[in-house]
């Protein structure tokens, strides 16, 4: 064991879950341990650092054995509280200074040197806004979006789309031994990563994603033209973020009067049948793409980030945000990984590999 002074960290998991969170938890008490260091868990995100004495649980050799290969996260987490940094349509809101105030005494009282926070875009707009209050902090990024800047790759992606392309493989059977079109809608609120690589992956015939707005009279051309070649069965993916030309994108309101994006998968089976009389059905994945074991490479890529999380407390390189670039996982200002989303770029070499196979995008 190296001989560096004791010290507690405390962890925490934010936002959505998704596969290799506990991989990075993994990493992070195992590396730790190596330091000689402590590591204390915040429950069900940064809300547990307002519980008095703080809502923790120690990371031990006991309860992290074993769940590097499981989905979720051990720690519990949210996307909602004191905490939220983002609303609707990515505004940023600040968090009232009682909050942080309380939070910092939290962790004052538990006499932690650093803070490691492992989230999407909001949490990562929290972590910096905490960074800028006083607090020790460091950023993992976690999305299955795969949308967050400064980093090439988030775990959890890989998972999301290995969901998806297993989705596919069967739908196509189903939708071939019916003659029928089959809509599936994933996940992608603002980038479409998840349908671009898993449409790609499971051999679809249209992707829809936010980035290039889509005609429903393309799409329904698609549909068409494939029925006088004699195809049996078209695949349409769409992100739940797509939108049309006219700039529509389509929304939900849930149980408690809060609207979700949702329903272009529905609207563009509808239209499919409309125009074109093709018999047609919709599956929307959903939380499917989040649950379940991680991949071999979000488990490799979550304990990396873990490791690497570590090495920058003991640097005492507060702000910094764990990225992976170039298969290096190194780290940058989280600042810079805030500052706007990673978007699908209209014009690149995924998107002109799909179109160079016969794949519309619906432009």
């Amino acid at each position: 064991m190296a001989d560096y002074p004791v010290k507690r960290i405390g962890v925490l998991t934010s936002g959505g879950d998704c596969p290799g969170l506990n991989a990075v938890l993994r990493g992070i008490f195992c590396s730790a341990e190596e330091l000689g260091w402590e590591v204390l868990g915040f429950r069900d995100g940064f809300e547990g650092m307002l519980a008095d004495g703080g809502d923790t649980m120690p990371l031990t050799r006991e309860n992290t054995a074993g769940i590097m290969q499981i989905g979720g996260t051990i720690l519990g987490t949210t996307n909602k509280g004191h905490f939220t940094s983002k609303v609707a349509g990515g505004e940023k809101a600040r968090i009232p200074e009682e909050v942080i105030a309380k939070a910092s005494r939290t962790c004052r009282d538990l006499d932690l040197s650093a803070i490691i926070a492992i989230g999407g875009d909001g949490s990562m707009s929290t972590a910096l806004q905490l960074y800028r209050a006083g607090f020790p902090i460091i950023g993992v990024p976690k999305t299955i979006d795969n949308d967050l800047e400064a980093t090439a790759m988030t775990f959890g992606f890989d998972s999301a789309v290995a969901c998806v392309t297993d989705a596919m493989d069967r739908l196509h059977t189903t939708a071939a031994s019916h003659k029928r079109a089959i809509v599936v809608q994933v996940m992608g609120r603002h980038a479409g990563w998840i349908a671009l690589w898993g449409g790609l992956a499971g051999a679809a015939d249209v992707i829809l994603i936010p980035e290039i707005p889509f005609s429903l009279e393309k799409v329904a051309e698609v549909v068409q033209r494939r029925d006088e070649q004699g195809y049996k069965s078209t695949m349409i993916v769409v992100a739940e973020g797509a939108r049309t030309q006219h700039g529509q994108q389509f929304r939900k309101q849930s149980a408690s009067g809060e609207w979700r994006l949702g329903g272009v998968g529905e609207m563009i089976g509808h239209e499919i049948e409309a125009r074109t009389g093709k018999e047609t059905r919709v599956c929307v994945l959903g939380h499917l793409q989040r649950g379940g074991d991680p991949t071999t490479l979000d488990r490799i890529l979550g304990i990396r980030f873990g490791v690497k999380a570590v090495h920058l407390a003991r640097e005492e390189k507060f702000g910094a945000m764990v990225s992976y670039q170039n298969y290096e996982v190194l780290d940058v200002p989280i600042a810079e990984a805030v500052h706007r989303l990673k978007k699908v770029p209209p014009s690149s070499q995924l998107v002109e590999t799909a179109r160079a196979v016969g794949i519309s995008f619906g432009d």
